[in-house]
């Protein structure tokens, strides 16, 4: 066991990542094949079926394991003890860190675009853990570009075939977060340690969440909200709003993530002051909460504005059937 050992060490000491595509010794058919195909390196104690698919100068680390139905595009870096299983296709110039595990031995499929780091033991496109999945039933997981998933980080496939996980682009996930089963999320999102997100939840683009935030199945986050760290989310958060709590209540605007996006001062006041006559007690309008939002929607100086007519569909669309409602505000009427 010791010398075995030894041996594995110092195969992985002798590697250099520019030298020739060598297969395992499993698969030493397939070296010849390679190598014509493309430049690109194998080590020798990495394991890729014959039927895989690699494009050109691909890096395939030490104790590796690529499956059969692999498709790898072209400068994708294996780092040691990666792997890639079942029907997965990666695209171009994707980086698998170290412990990384990306699709499973499961029916359906894991596509991955083009420019996406998976991290330090990351578990991205495994079998969901809903126990309404029916085994041998096709679930899926489908990620853009330009993702940024870090280390302890799971994502999961969709649990049945009539759905789909979806991650668009250019996301930051943080360290040990969570995407559970058929959960739709847009760009440009960052997602800070600890977030947790149960099944089929949508989050649009550009929310920003703070660590340990978890968040109940069902619910949307809108863009441009930022969840406070530590927090709850139970219900819908609108657009343009910031929520925080152990039961998160809406707290304003996310006036600091405005600005960062380059929303103007003017827009910016006009939906403070849409929201003070929705929300806030001592500037609100007479009536129901449904009257408020029409009055809103038709008051001049406000309903010319894009983001104030969005926001007010944002929280309309979080009462229609099979919604949950939004965040309790802290001075809702009556509380």
């Amino acid at each position: 066991m010791a010398a075995s050992s030894s041996r594995a060490l110092r195969a992985f000491l002798r590697y250099k990542p520019n030298h020739s595509i060598i297969a395992t010794q499993s698969y030493t058919s397939n070296a010849i094949a390679c190598r014509h195909l493309h430049q690109g390196t194998v080590h020798p104690s990495a394991i890729v079926h014959p039927d895989a698919v690699i494009g050109e100068g691909v890096s395939i680390g030490p104790f590796c394991t690529v499956s059969r139905f692999a498709r790898i595009g072209n400068e994708c870096q294996l780092h040691v003890g990666s792997h890639i299983m079942g029907h997965t296709e990666l695209g171009d110039n994707c980086v698998l860190l170290t412990g990384a595990v990306v699709g499973a031995d499961t029916p359906g499929q894991t596509t991955i675009g083009n420019r996406n780091v998976i991290g330090h033991y990351a578990v991205v496109g495994v079998k969901c853990q809903d126990l309404k999945y029916k085994k041998g039933d096709e679930c899926f997981l489908q990620i853009g570009n330009n993702n940024d998933i870090r280390e302890h980080t799971s994502i999961h496939r969709s649990s049945n075939s009539t759905d789909m996980t979806v991650i668009g682009d250019n996301n930051l996930i943080m360290g040990s977060c969570h995407v559970a089963h058929d959960c739709k999320i847009g760009s440009h999102n960052i997602f800070a340690n600890g977030t947790l997100l149960a099944g089929h939840v949508v989050v649009e683009d550009y929310v920003h969440t703070a660590g340990s935030v978890a968040v109940h199945q069902f619910c949307q986050l809108g863009s441009y909200s930022f969840i406070g760290g530590g927090s709850t989310i139970s219900q819908d958060v609108p657009k343009y709003m910031m929520v925080s709590g152990a039961r998160a209540e809406l707290r304003g605007l996310n006036l600091e993530g405005l600005r960062r996006n380059s929303f103007s001062t003017m827009e910016v006041q006009k939906m403070r002051k849409a929201y003070c006559k929705i929300f806030m007690a001592s500037d609100a309008i007479n009536g129901s909460f449904d009257d408020r939002l029409s009055q809103v929607e038709n008051m001049g100086e406000l309903a010319d504005s894009e983001f104030v007519l969005s926001m007010i569909k944002s929280i309309r669309a979080s009462f229609d059937q099979g919604r949950r409602g939004i965040c309790k505000v802290r001075s809702w009427f009556g509380a």
